[in-house]
């Protein structure tokens, strides 16, 4: 039988390792959609202590690992590898909050609006505190097929420029 989505390890269904996965759990997967927690301490990456919270701009980073997640999930079914993704940038981005409090869980729910073969995908997301909506974003992502040769292309690229 195999183990609920809810029960496993993030890192199971992320590229990044600690410390820097910021995620802690996925809570409900559906096709193109995927919702995920985070429980935020003083221990949480980025926690400000003059501040006693994690600033809100790391709220796109939580989108960011929540369409990792659902990546990930996706690429488990299908009995391919975790790759690693790309964020390329956000539209709409509106947080409705100075940031994330101690003591405090957070849902953040993604869901694919669209998708092209060559990995580019456009994502909305949304982090909520209960029922109330505090951050949202489109959110722009690119997963090469192969990631080692992307980077190496781009580097000889890059290089090509310099000269």
């Amino acid at each position: 039988m195999t183990q609920p989505l809810a029960e496993r390890d993030i890192a199971d269904f992320l590229p990044h390792r600690a410390p820097m996965i910021l995620i802690d759990a996925v809570v409900e997967h559906s096709q193109d959609r995927l919702l995920t927690k985070v429980k935020i301490s003083e221990q949480s990456p980025y926690f400000d202590d003059a501040r006693a919270l994690v600033p809100n701009y790391v709220g796109i980073e939580y989108m960011a690992q929540s369409i990792a997640a659902l990546a990930g999930v996706e690429a488990e079914a299908r009995g391919d590898i975790i790759r690693v993704g790309f964020l390329l940038g956000s539209r709409k981005l509106s947080m409705h909050t100075p940031g994330f409090l101690p003591g405090r869980e957070y849902l953040t729910q993604v869901q694919r609006l669209y998708q092209e073969d060559t990995g580019l995908a456009v994502f909305d997301c949304r982090i909520f505190d209960g029922d109330t909506e505090i951050a949202s974003a489109n959110v722009n992502v690119f997963q090469p097929q192969d990631t080692q040769a992307y980077i190496a292309g781009s580097l000889e690229a890059m290089q090509g420029d310099s000269a």
